[in-house]
């Protein structure tokens, strides 16, 4: 059956009103709670803890926590905390969606799937009890390297982040799970494709990895409102998508030169008033009953767990109750 997580972004509200929607989320259904660990953002451990605290049942995690501005020995106790704190339910998003996060604080992004790998073998290692001395080719560290405290679980779901073929594959190789962007949704199929080519790789089956499709969404009872809404995010994020997604809905990079100009330049009215109707298929927009199809596009490209997420709509309280409602329902 598929699941549905929702991501928060930390911009959309103050951190109080963000937990009482993870709250709401909970009643409303929603399997998973994701908050992105964007860099320079609200700290995405302290909202996973936040949560932790005021839910009994959704699962929590991060989604983008980078091996590069944090290490693994970090997220390792981050994580055990966390899921001792939830009594089972921490999950984490580990990996890059995008290097140019990483380049804005001057680090060099040389090999993110060695990193990547390296960093989760020593994080599975580390909540297994071992003693990490670990000689790799971007970790290297001594027999002082274990964990002080006995995790709850040995054994905590990792989603792999990645982003073009090779980097997708590897998180179908090595990951519990996958956290692909889905934008536009028409790019599904060509991210899980590459993930199952990963799968292939390390003789699992499609079952035995659960794909968390990070798509856009924004959702009111009115269509236009739901169009407005997302124009902020695609002028801000649209810049940093792979061609070859763009291109499955007749986009290109080209065209979101002059947007990212105006965002670079702190200009965002601009850079929103240059978003076209045609890119608002970027994203999954519209009433309740509209967007189940586009939901349903998501589900036969092979993803199972629709990651809602972006700015979910013009009201982020009444689209969680919309989707609750009306959504989840249906495909339950």
């Amino acid at each position: 059956m598929v699941t549905f997580g929702i991501r928060f972004l930390d911009h959309l509200a103050p951190a109080r009103t963000l937990v009482e929607w993870a709250v709401l989320a909970e009643k409303k259904g929603f399997d998973y709670c994701w908050f992105p660990h964007d860099i320079l953002c609200k700290n995405t451990w302290i909202m996973t803890t936040a949560v932790a605290m005021m839910t009994q049942k959704i699962r929590i995690g991060s989604v983008g926590t980078n091996p590069y501005t944090t290490d693994p020995s970090e997220i390792a106790t981050y994580l055990a905390t966390l899921d001792e704190l939830s009594e089972g339910r921490a999950v984490l998003g580990l990996g890059l969606h995008t290097e140019k996060m990483v380049e804005w604080l001057g680090i060099e992004v040389k090999d993110k799937m060695a990193r990547t790998r390296e960093a989760i073998e020593i994080i599975r290692l580390l909540l297994r009890g071992a003693v990490v001395d670990y000689q790799g080719k971007e970790f290297q560290w001594t027999d002082q390297c274990y964990l002080r405290f006995k995790p709850y679980r040995d054994r905590v779901p990792i989603y792999a982040c990645g982003f073009g073929a090779d980097y997708l594959a590897l998180t179908g190789e090595i990951g519990d799970g996958s956290l692909p962007m889905v934008t536009p949704p028409e790019s599904a199929r060509l991210m899980v494709k590459a993930i199952h080519e990963g799968l292939l790789t390390s003789g699992r089956k499609p079952e035995d990895i659960d794909i968390a499709g990070c798509a856009w969404f924004s959702i009111s009872e009115s269509k236009k409102s739901a169009q407005d809404t997302i124009r902020k995010i695609i002028a801000y994020f649209g810049p940093y998508l792979e061609e070859e997604a763009l291109n499955t809905v007749g986009l290109s990079l080209r065209q979101f030169e002059e947007i990212k100009q105006k965002v670079t330049m702190g200009q965002y009215s601009e850079a929103e008033s240059l978003v076209t109707d045609q890119m608002l298929d970027l994203a999954v927009v519209g009433t309740p009953r509209q967007v189940i199809p586009r939901i349903e596009l998501l589900l036969e490209s092979g993803i199972t767990q629709v990651a809602v997420g972006g700015p979910l709509g013009p009201d982020p309280r009444r689209t969680i109750e919309l989707l609750g409602d009306e959504v989840l329902p249906y495909f339950r």
